[in-house]
């Protein structure tokens, strides 16, 4: 069984399989979260073809992931066999099957195609998991000034999206879009301490193409941090 089944679908076909670390991951980890010991676990939520995995296995820390694509999960295995435990094929809206506590916790742009009552059900198993301190990372969380926000068909909730048959999202099942209220109400448990909203003009090729995404780090508050006047 495939929980993302449109995913699924377009990792057979083999595309969508992206390698390489992605730089707003490389770099926020390294500047917000700087995970460095053979004690820290990282979950990734998502890791789709594995891209950011190398990135994080050269940090030396403990690696987990929650991927919806069954065939891709199968394919990491062979190329990661010493992550098979670790790597899981499920549903990360639903449950995180690992009894591990979490230093941190990424999810670059996998979120985000689901519907707003998935996205609260995820974050709250989320802050359940990390540790007190604890940090979640979100890389390319789309935006309401993306264009493809107005395409595509209206789903359960006014921020999602589905059946789209062109562009960036075709055939991807839903698409989620959000603007800063939004956000802060999603992660309305946490404190996020860094937001930034990255807005992309291309010009060569498809001159006038929009590209726009959130980037940002939340915490989880220690309840037995005493604030000091």
């Amino acid at each position: 069984m495939s929980f993302s089944k449109e995913w699924d679908e377009r990792y057979n076909a083999n595309t969508n399989l992206s390698i390489w670390p992605w730089s707003d991951v490389v770099s926020y980890v390294m500047r917000y979260a700087r995970p460095n010991t053979a004690d820290c676990r990282v979950l990734e939520l998502g890791c789709g073809a594995g891209a950011n995995i190398p990135f994080f296995q050269n940090l030396g820390v403990q690696y987990y992931s929650i991927e919806g694509s069954i065939s891709i999960v199968e394919r990491l295995w062979e190329r990661f066999p010493a992550l098979k435990d670790r790597i899981v094929a499920g549903d990360f809206t639903a449950d995180i099957p690992f009894p591990e506590q979490f230093d941190l916790i990424v999810d670059r742009s996998s979120l985000t195609h689901n519907t707003t009552s998935a996205i609260h059900g995820c974050l709250e198993l989320v802050y359940q998991k990390l540790k007190p301190n604890g940090k979640f990372i979100g890389i390319d969380w789309f935006s309401t000034l993306h264009p493809d926000s107005k395409n595509g068909v209206p789903d359960e909730d006014i921020y999602t999206r589905r059946d789209y048959t062109h562009g960036q999202f075709a055939h991807v099942g839903r698409v989620h879009f959000s603007d800063k209220a939004h956000l802060l109400e999603l992660f309305s448990k946490f404190e996020i301490t860094i937001m930034e909203h990255k807005i992309i003009q291309r010009e060569i090729p498809e001159a006038g193409l929009t590209l726009a995404v959130w980037n940002f780090v939340a915490v989880k508050p220690n309840p037995l941090r005493i604030n000091i006047k």
